[in-house]
């Protein structure tokens, strides 16, 4: 479980494909802190530590990670989000996230705002993920508060210190990004439509 408060932006060293799975090493701050087995989201994905040699250390992807996410777009040199799971006793400064990316989204604009940027994500509403205003959304590991909620579109915005401290100032319009929704919202959303599919709702109040 992780709270989507970044601990700082990785950056890939080495990409190794080996079959359908992708090995990626990367160069941080704590990796001599690491160890094997742990885990450690990735741009919100949760790897597990399979090797630690220095400043570097190396997670895999399978391939139905690398389908739902945009790990598989990696290259050498760029930048990933990186939290390492939290501590039962760690204060919950984010919201809950699982480490599971629902689906990616392409940032569709990126506007300056005297000092702090409004990024607009679009994404394929027909698998049922939804935002609301004010609610939670985890946009590359990283917890974020939703406004201008639509049908297949939000937006959020980002204060200088998280501009800085996560790979948001590399994100410009095109770019893909992984979405975790909130894990709430889709308990609810899931219940809503087998209520409506099973007739359930309409059994509820008695017609």
């Amino acid at each position: 479980m992780f709270s989507g408060i970044v601990e700082e932006p990785a950056r890939v060293v080495a990409l190794v494909r080996e079959k359908e799975n992708l090995h990626i090493t990367l160069t941080c701050s704590f990796a001599h802190e690491l160890k094997i087995d742990q885990s450690v989201s990735h741009n919100g994905v949760c790897l597990t530590v399979v090797k630690v040699e220095g400043s570097n250390y190396t997670v895999t992807a399978i391939k139905e990670t690398l389908e739902k996410s945009n790990l598989g777009l990696l290259k050498v040199g760029e930048k990933v989000n990186v939290e390492r799971s939290m501590k039962i006793e760690s204060l919950l400064d984010g919201h809950m996230v699982q480490g599971h990316v629902d689906q990616t989204a392409v940032c569709t604009n990126v506007a300056e705002a005297d000092g702090s940027w409004y990024y607009t994500f679009e994404y394929d509403d027909s698998i049922g993920n939804i935002t609301v205003e004010k609610g939670s959304v985890s946009v590359n590991g990283v917890s974020l508060t939703v406004v201008n909620s639509k049908d297949k579109s939000f937006q959020v915005a980002i204060i200088p210190y998280t501009h800085q401290i996560t790979n948001f100032h590399e994100i410009k319009k095109g770019t893909v990004v992984n979405l975790e929704f909130d894990i709430v919202g889709k308990y609810i959303t899931k219940l809503l439509k087998q209520y409506l599919e099973g007739g359930m709702i309409a059994k509820l109040i008695g017609k």
